[in-house]
């Protein structure tokens, strides 16, 4: 399974907010659902992932982990 834990811990360590993500991401369709299927840890495409560590300035593993079944 993968999990989003890690981006929520660096949304709070770097002061951001789901707010920030769908602004900042709003040109690369960051948008509220996208957001829920991230605390849902429901699928997303790379393209969100790249765009999440765009905005956060962060490594993949700063975003997302798995975690076996």
């Amino acid at each position: 399974m993968i999990s989003y834990a890690p981006l929520w811990k660096t949304m709070q360590e770097k002061g951001a907010t789901t707010y920030t993500l769908r602004n900042k991401g709003k040109d690369e369709n960051t948008s509220g659902s996208t957001i829920l299927r991230l605390q849902n840890n429901a699928s997303v495409s790379t393209n969100t992932l790249n765009t999440l560590c765009k905005i956060l300035d962060c490594q993949l593993s700063a975003i997302a982990e798995y975690i076996p079944d």
